[in-house]
Parts: structure tokens; sequence; C-alpha cells
């Protein structure tokens, strides 16, 4: 029988096992494209390829304010040799000598994957900020918002810290407002003006800090304010809301059937399935014209009836459920019971788990790290290939195993 503190480490060691599988296909969207670039399904950690043939990365907008900052004294430039990358308010995209195609997109030559550079078995960013959030609570003995902030802002802030050039939309919303003066603490986006905020990227901290409280009142209000430093948003604060329990139940050893079936009953699904939503778009000439009250709404409009999973998964196949019904994107409203299922239909069982989110494409990087909280969990033995094959693997250890010593103290809030 296992502790609760193996538990907890194999919950984390899940989440880097679940990000760096998904790493090198994250973001494709058609799923032909994976066989086709990796020689067929992925199926052990690889490193990404150039091109990506649907990378939409370069270009992306990051404008602080330059001088406010430097007024201030706050830093600002986050991403450091990969601002050639992106169209910044202190660099000039157009002269980083990306070639255009007939219709004006990045030609395919030049489409770089989003984690262009990154090693088979390597993190990404976020996984990475799980580790900052992990090494402050190690280092203070506690959690402290505070500290967690500064060391926020000092990994992504001193070059060499962070070498993946994917740099979500939510770090650099929050760093533009830091840059006008806001204090830290208030600096996250709102996704009722950025419908980008609303991503599966803003569940992974905020899990894995519940895990400091053994107490299941307390949890999720720990969780939802730290949420709330980066990500100001409905959608997540209701995932976690479900999420949260689900892991505290797994933690202890309770049967995972029974609590799957026990939460996700709380679970209302999106309203637009995961193709309804992309003709939505449609009506307005795409989705970057879509006014911002009309996504809100499109993202917040949910079913009448609460979510069987059970029943869901008996009458609906992997194939259906993957972009038909549930959209790959990382929109929480589809990614949470889109993940939930993936771990339902195939029994709860780790590498099957995982792999099959790999293969699913779209943000099964983050999808994939919150699953692996939940498999891992779950899991009585870890893949040895896979937890060695991590290329961090040594220094993870060291970090798993001191806040999961931390978490079981009880002296950690």
């Amino acid at each position: 029988m296992q502790t609760k503190q193996q538990r907890i480490k194999n919950a984390l060691w899940g989440l880097f096992i679940g990000d760096a599988l998904a790493m090198p296909a994250h973001w494709y969207y058609n799923v032909k494209n994976i066989p086709l670039t990796f020689g067929g399904p992925v199926e052990k950690y690889e490193a990404p390829k150039h091109p990506h043939v649907e990378a939409f990365m370069l270009g992306g907008s990051y404008k602080p304010d330059v001088e406010n900052a430097n007024k201030l004294g706050r830093k600002y430039d986050i991403l450091h040799e990969n601002a050639k990358f992106y169209d910044t308010s202190y660099n000039d995209f157009s002269a980083s000598g990306f070639e255009r195609d007939e219709k004006g997109m990045i030609a395919e030559k030049d489409r770089y994957h989003y984690h262009h550079g990154l090693n088979a078995g390597e993190n990404t960013l976020n996984s990475h900020l799980v580790r900052v959030l992990m090494r402050q609570v190690i280092k203070s003995g506690k959690y402290d918002q505070q500290n967690f902030l500064d060391d926020f802002i000092d990994f992504l802030t001193t070059p060499g810290k962070n070498k993946d050039p994917y740099t979500e939309g939510y770090i650099r919303a929050w760093f533009e407002n830091y840059s006008k003066g806001i204090p830290a603490y208030a600096c996250a986006a709102n996704q009722r003006e950025n419908a980008g905020i609303n991503g599966l990227g803003g569940l992974i901290r905020s899990m894995v800090l519940s895990m400091l409280s053994g107490d299941d009142y307390k949890s999720p209000g720990l969780a939802l304010e730290h949420q709330n430093l980066t990500h100001r948003s409905e959608n997540i604060a209701s995932s976690l809301s479900v999420l949260i329990p689900i892991l505290s139940q797994l933690l202890k050893g309770n049967n995972p059937k029974k609590t799957f079936k026990d939460f996700t009953g709380n679970i209302h699904l999106p309203k637009f399935a995961g193709l309804e939503l992309f003709r939505e778009y449609e009506k307005h000439g795409g989705m970057a014209k879509v006014p911002k009250d009309v996504m809100f709404d499109l993202h917040t409009a949910y079913q009448e009836e609460k979510w069987d999973i059970e029943k869901f998964s008996d009458e609906n196949s992997e194939a259906k459920v993957q972009r038909k019904l549930f959209s790959t994107a990382c929109y929480i409203e589809h990614g949470t019971p889109l993940l939930l299922y993936i771990a339902w239909k195939n029994k709860f069982d780790f590498k099957t788990s995982l792999l099959k989110n790999v293969n699913a494409g779209g943000d099964n990087v983050h999808r994939g790290m919150v699953l692996g909280l939940l498999v891992g969990a779950i899991a009585q033995e870890l893949p040895q290939e896979l937890v060695n094959g991590l290329a961090d693997r040594d220094q993870l250890e060291i970090e798993i195993d001191a806040f999961a010593e931390i978490a079981v103290g009880g002296k950690a809030l």
C-alpha cells in the first residue's frame, strides 16, 4: 500500500513526463501530421522537428512599455535570444528575415516549432514554472506568494534560465502589465478581455500547490488565490473546483473510478462542441475578429444537464470525442473533460493515457501535465524508462522528494 507521500511523488513525476512526452507533438491540430512528421505515432521522448507545418508562433505580440519599465527599474525582456520569433516593442520582427508565402503566411521552411531547440526528454516553460514554485516552497519550507512572484520574475527576466521559445500569451500579457507599473500581485490578464487566459496552463501550478494542504476545505482557496496571480479566469476556477477534489481523493488512495464518477458529475459540457465552436468563429471571419463579449459568451455557455462520464465514454469513440465533440485547443471547458475522458477511457493506465494524449495533438503539453498529475497519483509503479529519460531527471528527483516531504509535513501553509 503506497503512502500519500509516494503518491504525491508519482503525481509530480507524471506532470513532468506528460509534458516532455507531448512537447514534440504540441499544437498539431491535424493529427495526421503527427505520424507524417515522426514516422508513426509518438511513443517515446522525441525532439521537436523542423519545420512544424502548423506552427504560428512567429510574430506573436509582446508589447511592454519599455520606457516606463526602465523608469521604474523593472525588467521587461522575457524572450532574450528568442525575441527574434516575436513582434515586440523592442525589436524589429520584420528584420528577422522570415519569408512569407503567396498567402502572406510565414513560409513553411521558416515555421519554427514552438519548442525549437529543446531536446528529447526536456520540459517546456510551464513545467519549469512549476519548478520555480516547488523550489520556492522547498527554500522557505512553506508557500509564500511574494517570494514566488519574485522568483517568477527573476526566472523569466534572467537570460539563460529559460531556453523554451514558446512564451505563452498569459506570460506576455502579465509582463506588459508589469511594465506599466501595476503591482505584481495584480498583473494577471482577465479572460473577459483576453480569451487566451482561459487556457489549460492556468491549472497546473494551482493543482501542485493544492497538494500542500491536507484539508479539502482549504485546498481550493489556496489554489484559486494562486491562480489569480497569473490567470483571472472564471473557466479555470470552475475546472479547479472539480480537479482539485479529484486529485485530493486520489492522493488519499481512493478508488479512481468512484472518484471520477463522484466529481465529474459536477461538470457541464460546453454548449458549443469542438467543430461547432470553430464554425462560430467562421461566422465572424475568423477567431481574431470575434468581439470580446461574444468570445466570452462562446466559452462560458454550457449544456444544462450534468456530465455522466461513464455513459459518455461508452457512447463515444476517441475519434469522435477529439475535435468533433471537444476541441483539442487550450480552452478549459473543452480541455478539462477531454483529459478526464482520456484517463477514464484508458482505465487510468499511466503510459497508455499519456501517449493517447500526445497523439491527440492540440494543446497536449498542458493537458498532459494535468493528466500526468492524475494518472501519476493513481499509478502503483511508474515506467522507469520514462522517469530516467527526463533530461533533468536527477535534479527533478531532488526537488520532487523535497516538495513531497514538505507537503505531508503539514507546516507548509
